[in-house]
Parts: C-alpha cells; structure tokens; sequence
C-alpha cells in the first residue's frame, strides 16, 4: 500500500458536495511491533474546540497502514473545494535527513529502501496543504526521546522540512499539541503567532505573519427552521440507517445533511463515545462472534497452556483474561486490544495445540528415559534375587516398572524365612523336650525368646527347678532300732531339698543300673523308693529306700564326673 503516492495522487481528486474548513487528526499510541508511544494518541481526543468553529474533523486513532489509507483518501477528496485545512500527525516519524515519514500502527521496522510502502511522506502532505496558501496547518507531535537507527540510513524523529509558501506547521510533544488543539486553536479568530509565543511548548515554521487570525470567528447561533413531515420522515429514515451501521462516518454524514436534525445531539454523542474507546471495533468483532462461556474456557485454557496468566479459567473474560489476551496479541504481531476475532482464536488454538503436542513429547521422553534408568537400576539391585538388592530397588523406585515384582519377590522370601524359621524352632523345642533339663528349655529360650512355646519353657524350667515333695506312701511297719534308722533317713532326705532336676537324675542313674525306678519324671513313687532299697542293699548301705548325702554323691559321682 504505498500511501506516499496516494497522498500526491489524490489532490486532484473530485470535490464533495459539501465545502467548508477541515481537519484530519491522526493519533498512534499502540503499535504492533514498534515500543509504544505513551500519550500519542491524546490529539485524537482534543478536537472538540475546533469542531465548535464550524471544522468537519475526522479523527483516526491507533489506525492501520489500510486505516490511515482510508482516511486520506476522504480528506484529500474534500481538499479541492474546502476552507481552511488542519492535518494533526501525532506517533513515530522517521527520517533520512531530507525526507519524513509518519508510521501507522501496523508498520514494520522501517528500512530506508522500503518506508515509503507503509509510512505517510510529509513532503507530499505539504504539498497538498500548499494548495490553501494562508489556510493550511500541520501540527506533529513527536517524543523528542524515543530516539534509535533503524539502518545506516534512516533514524527516528522529524527531519529538515521544506516547508511551502503558505503553509504553517507546528512540533512539539503530544501532549502539549493536544492541549493547544483543545484551547489556543480552538480561539475564534485567535492570532496564531501570540498563541504560540504564549503558548512557548511548540515550535512553527513556514508561514507565521504576525498577527495572523487563523481560525475564523464564532458562527452565530442560527434558529433552525421548523421541518415538516417529510423533513421528519427523511431525518428518522436516515437515522436508522446510520444507527444500524453504527460508526462515526455514519453519524458524520448524518450531521452534515442534519446538523440541526432531530438526532443530532445523539449522533454528536455517538461520535464521542465511539472515539473514546479506542478498541471499539475489535469489541464489536469479538461480540459478533457469540462466544459461548465454554468457548471462552477454551481460551483462557490455551492461553494458560502457552503461559499467559488470565486469573482462572471461569468462561468470564475479565480483567486478567483480557491483560493475558493483549500480552498474547503483542507476542504475535497483533494490535493490543485485548479483544479476539476469528483469525486469532484459530491461531491461539493452533499453537495451544502444538504446546500441548510438545509437552506431550517431552514427557514421553522424559518417562522413557526415567525407564531406561529404572530397568538398568533393576538389573543391579532388584533381579538378583536377594532381599537387600530387592529393599534397594524399593527404596529408590517405590512405584517402579518392577515394584510389584520385588514385592512379591520380598514377599516370599519373608514367607520362606518365616517357615524356616518355625522349623528351627519346632526341631530346636523337640530336642529341648527330649532332653527334659533345665538346660535345654534354657537353651531353646536363647534362640528362640518369642518362640511358640516359650511359655511352656519357662514353666518346666520352674518346674525343675521347684524342690521335690516325695509323695506320701505306705511303709513296711518296722520295729526297733531299723525303724529308728529310717526315719532319720526320711528326715535327712527332707533336709537335702532335692530338686526336679536332681531326683530326674536318681531316677535316670537308678534306671541306667538296671534297677527300675519307674518313670524318670521327678518324683518318688513307690517304684523310686523300691529302686533305692536296691541300690542301697547292693551296695552294702543301710536299706531304708531314702537319701542321704552320703547316698546321693556315690550315686550321682559317675554323672557328675561325665
């Protein structure tokens, strides 16, 4: 789109019906992918004092390379047959050092070779301005400090301009051109050279006599005339139509064949309200797309995927929906308005998808990977078999590709241990019952403290350990002097205290002499008493069937010695 020659083009182009003083004021704060220029656009808000003097003002804020195209072409086909003609750059300029360009918003980083395909030349604005010698004005704001080179031949900023005979132009910041739109030009009939002196933020060049009355005087107040029907009918005719299409050359149009009509205070407030919302538009697209509220959690998910915060994910687009929306638009390329139309859901979506495609793979890689460890840990732990290497494996893959194998595998080895184990204690206890002494229950008690029969072990071992009661048992009746004898035996057996183990121990040498004692269970029966008389006969001893001591060391020596 080469605006430069449009501008030169257009200056012969046919007249409108309508003559009388204009005014194009073009604002760009917010750029796609230039910086932002803080408060550029604040002219496009200061027009309202002009407009008063009788000005057809036509205003672009944040426009396009195609936007700005569109504008100029209304304004220089209305040039030939106007008044007084205003233009209000305010945005980035660049420059070669004779020649100047002003950028839209959707202007790449220019390069000498190529600027003049989305930048507006001054050099030919100025040139249709000339064509109104004395009533031609051009206002530039620019930020003396967003100063860069954007190649060896072309810098930021205003060059040296030729300005025509005739033609006035002012520079300074945005901000002080927008307030000298708003209250010195807006002066009717107001010497523009005092103002600007006053004024002292603004710099002019080209035409400036002094003094030099600009802006025409104040229109005096004219009493409409009352319409009739068909006056009525037209203006509401007309007036439906501009409502439907509800945009500010709508409403423009319907005020310069009604600036008196019925509407017009509506239509002069449309025109308001539409310019002070920047992003009015881009609304309204996203409005006509009827987004359902699952929709919107789709987007708010695909934004959230490629790392845009939007405050939660709620179907509601609101502030933080709308501030991850405009941080997406500037990472892409688009304007920032914080609203989305087709194109850009679809692209959102796409990439959203190819994030979620990415992620996918890399956690693909990442478990293979982790697997590839696992299985190579595995090998040098856990398939060994042994319970250390299978503990080993567990503790550092708890949920690895072989932990329900090593459980099992640990499982039975337990279970293995366990049976081993009852075995040990079974055979351990049988030779301890076999044995039947203190001793071997003691013995089975070191190995096994807990085991099975513990408690009884420790009752036979009290048990054996308890003195012996011999049982009460009849007695030959036995007169004089042997009688005597025995009950002192009887008496001195009392006295020795035998215990369980130690009458086992009579009981077992008496057996093993062929004697027959009974059952070697601890206790003196009749058979036991019998026994010893016996043994007592045998051996040359007083025959009484008790023990003394003298009885018991010559019967025990022998196994005592062993």
């Amino acid at each position: 789109m080469r605006i430069l020659a449009l501008c030169a083009s257009l200056t012969l182009a046919a007249a409108p019906a309508l003559a009388g003083d204009l005014a194009l004021v073009v604002g760009t704060e917010r750029y796609d992918t230039l910086p932002r220029l803080s408060r550029a656009a604040e002219p496009t808000v200061a027009t309202s004092g002009i407009s008063a003097l009788g000005f057809d003002v036509a205003v672009l804020r944040n426009g396009n390379a195609e936007d700005t195209r569109a504008a100029l072409v209304r304004f220089l086909g209305e040039v030939p047959q106007a008044g007084r003609l205003i233009v209000a750059l305010s945005g980035r300029f660049v420059t070669d050092g004779n020649r100047t360009w002003y950028l839209p918003a959707d202007a790449l980083r220019p390069a000498l070779i190529d600027v003049g395909g989305d930048g507006v030349s001054l050099e030919s604005l100025l040139a249709v301005l000339a064509r109104a010698p004395g009533q031609a004005l051009l206002l530039l704001a620019a930020d003396p400090r967003a100063t860069g080179d954007f190649d060896p031949w072309l810098h930021e900023g205003i060059g040296a301009l030729a300005v025509p005979q005739g033609v006035t132009v002012l520079t300074g910041e945005p901000r002080p051109v927008a307030e000298f739109m708003q209250n010195a030009l807006a002066r009717p009939e107001g010497d523009l050279a005092a103002l600007i002196a006053a004024d002292g933020r603004l710099q002019a060049q080209g035409f400036l006599p002094a003094p030099f009355a600009f802006m025409p005087p104040l229109a005096e107040a004219v009493v409409p005339a009352t319409p009739d029907d068909a006056d009525i009918a037209a203006d509401d005719a007309l007036w439906r139509r501009v409502v439907a299409q509800d945009n500010v050359e709508a409403y423009r149009g319907y005020l310069r064949q009604f600036p008196q009509g019925r509407h017009a205070s509506e239509a002069t407030a449309a025109v308001a309200a539409i310019l002070a919302e920047p992003f009015r538009d881009e609304r309204l697209a996203e409005e006509a797309l009827g987004l359902t509220r699952d929709q919107r959690r789709g987007v708010q998910t695909d934004l959230t995927t490629l790392g845009f915060d939007t405050r939660g994910i709620d179907g509601i687009f609101g502030q933080g929906s709308r501030r991850a929306i405009a941080n997406w638009q500037q990472e892409n390329g688009f304007a920032q308005s914080g609203y989305l139309g087709m194109e850009q859901i679809q692209r959102l979506s796409a990439q959203a998808a190819r994030r979620q495609a990415e992620a996918a793979a890399e956690a693909e890689r990442q478990r293979q990977a982790a697997e590839r460890l696992d299985r190579a840990y595995w090998e040098e732990t856990g398939a060994i078999g042994d319970e250390a290497g299978l503990n080993a494996y567990l503790g550092r893959y708890p949920s690895g590709v072989f932990a329900a194998d090593a459980r099992r595998a640990l499982e039975r080895l337990t279970a293995e241990r366990a049976a081993a184990q009852a075995a040990r204690e079974a055979s351990a206890w049988d030779s301890a019952r076999g044995r039947g002494t203190i001793e071997a229950f003691r013995a089975y008690l070191r190995d096994f403290p807990q085991g099975a029969h513990a408690a009884e072990a420790r009752a036979r071992i009290a048990a054996l350990e308890a003195p012996v009661t011999p049982e009460p048992e009849p007695e030959p009746e036995v007169d004089g002097a042997l009688g005597a004898e025995i009950e002192r035996a009887r008496a001195a057996e009392a006295e020795l205290g035998l215990n369980a183990l130690t009458a086992r121990l009579v009981e077992s040498r008496l057996a093993a002499l062929g004697l027959d004692p009974g059952p070697v269970d601890g206790r003196f029966d009749s058979s036991t008493r019998d026994a010893l008389r016996r043994y007592q006969e045998r051996n040359g001893l007083i025959v009484t069937g008790y023990l003394d001591e003298g009885t018991v060391a010559r019967l025990l020596a022998g196994v005592l010695d062993d």
